[in-house]
């Protein structure tokens, strides 16, 4: 069986573990490590194959079918046979452990929504941001996002291992979820409402939009606020990470002076 090894060069724009071949795939998955996605050799239907895309559906890892090519491009080893795995760095949070920490330290729960940050960097800034700020959490989606790679734990310098992070099929079903335990949502847009006309206090989640497109148009119909940052220069856009920065401290402003 081949050994899981980690990654010690840039692959995919991100750092990551990386598994290969068939055994250690599987024995991945049954050792309940966390895979973030599944590169699988197109067309390959023969019968450990068939197991490892079952289990990668079963554990919610995202399946990609590739060519050898492409394999041979990903793999460390040379010897993928058909399939290579790209396993989160860090374990993955419940949604339920940030709610128990927000009641444990006897605080209104405050979490942290990302729709879509596909950028490790970004996603490793707002996780410090989030710890720095007394958040209880991130939240992110499974798909069309950056996961916990060892450059996420890297750009956060730390706070990866100090703030839960949970990975969610569904944003949108998410939130509404979240609203029947009592959190009301802001999302961040260039066109919302000056925050600092905005009551922040309370119960509240934070969604932050991807890096050029911001937040989708159905997670922004499901927010109770849409708030707005101002701008003062020739520049009218900022960092999705220092957006989420600039929000998660007027949150936090506002506690303080409710306080």
């Amino acid at each position: 069986m081949q050994d899981m090894k980690k990654e010690n060069t840039e692959n995919q724009n991100s750092h990551t573990l990386v598994i290969e071949g068939r055994n250690a795939v599987l024995e991945a998955f049954r050792s309940g490590r966390t895979i973030d996605k599944l590169f699988v050799l197109d067309g390959c239907q023969d019968g450990p194959i068939r197991t490892i895309i079952r289990e990668g559906k079963k554990h919610g890892a995202l399946l990609n079918f590739v060519s050898r090519e492409r394999l041979n491009q990903l793999s460390q080893t040379g010897k993928h046979q058909g399939v290579v795995a790209y396993a989160a760095a860090y374990d993955y949070s419940e949604i339920e452990d940030m709610l128990k920490l927000a009641e444990e330290r006897g605080e209104d729960p405050f979490l942290i929504l990302l729709d879509g940050i596909e950028d490790p960097h970004n996603l490793g800034a707002v996780i410090r941001t989030a710890n720095t700020a007394g958040a209880h959490g991130v939240i992110i989606p499974k798909r069309r996002a950056a996961g916990l790679t060892a450059t996420v734990a890297k750009t956060s310098a730390g706070a990866l291992n100090y703030t839960p992070v949970a990975k969610v099929t569904n944003l949108v079903k998410t939130i509404e979820e979240l609203k029947e335990k009592g959190l009301w949502f802001v999302c961040a847009d260039m066109d919302g409402e000056i925050m600092y006309d905005l009551n922040l206090t309370g119960p509240i989640g934070l969604v932050i939009g991807n890096e050029g497109e911001g937040v989708s148009r159905l997670v922004k119909e499901k927010c109770d606020f849409i708030a707005g940052i101002p701008m003062k220069g020739e520049i009218t856009s900022l960092n999705a990470s220092v957006a989420g920065g600039i929000l998660a401290y007027e949150i936090v402003r506002q506690r303080l002076h409710k306080g």
